[in-house]
């Protein structure tokens, strides 16, 4: 594996996993592109947009989203006391992360509870729960990387490097956030 020079002028080995990472969440940030260029596709070919029926409830996302940005900010301090192997406190702030996640989670569930219009209504319809329910997977994803890396770092006796684990997790983490944003204010705020 090549080596890095930091800043510092010290060498630091690239993991392969946090390299790993980064090249699969290239290729997600395709995926959700692709997503993207189908929702404005559909809204410059479909008129009126979105259909006179379609009430998102917007003020409820917002505050969902003001959550989910939030993890990250609690992902960076797991990370933050991973870096100083402070492995109890790492998995305390993935917890808490992961809390929040599934927050985000449950406003996603009620936006699918009776909703005001379905998957096959129309092709706003379409893309709204396709763009939103990957989301929401990833989340789900997200979540699930999270149970598996704290569960790799806790205890004294873990030998899993602590920051490079969690740091991937927190790579993956950041990137479901900032796809969110970007889904939250096309779909919610420009409608």
């Amino acid at each position: 594996m090549a080596a890095v020079t930091g800043a510092s002028g010290t060498e630091r080995r690239l993991s392969p996993l946090g390299v790993g990472v980064v090249v699969w969440l290239a290729s997600e940030l395709m995926f959700f592109s692709g997503l993207f260029a189908a929702y404005f596709t559909l809204r410059a070919t479909d008129h009126p947009w979105p259909p006179p029926d379609v009430e998102l409830s917007t003020g409820r996302t917002a505050v969902a989203t003001v959550v989910l940005i939030s993890s990250s900010y609690t992902m960076h301090l797991a990370s933050r006391a991973a870096s100083a192997n402070r492995r109890a406190t790492a998995v305390r702030w993935l917890a808490i992360t992961g809390l929040l996640g599934l927050a985000f989670l449950s406003n996603q569930l009620l936006d699918y509870i009776n909703p005001p219009f379905t998957i096959s209504s129309n092709a706003y319809g379409s893309i709204f729960y396709l763009m939103t329910g990957f989301h929401g997977l990833h989340v789900i994803g997200g979540l699930l990387f999270m149970v598996a890396v704290g569960a790799a770092i806790a205890g004294r006796t873990s030998r899993a490097p602590a920051h490079t684990t969690l740091e991937t997790c927190a790579y993956y983490w950041h990137f479901v956030d900032v796809v969110w944003i970007a889904m939250f204010l096309t779909i919610f705020v420009l409608k």
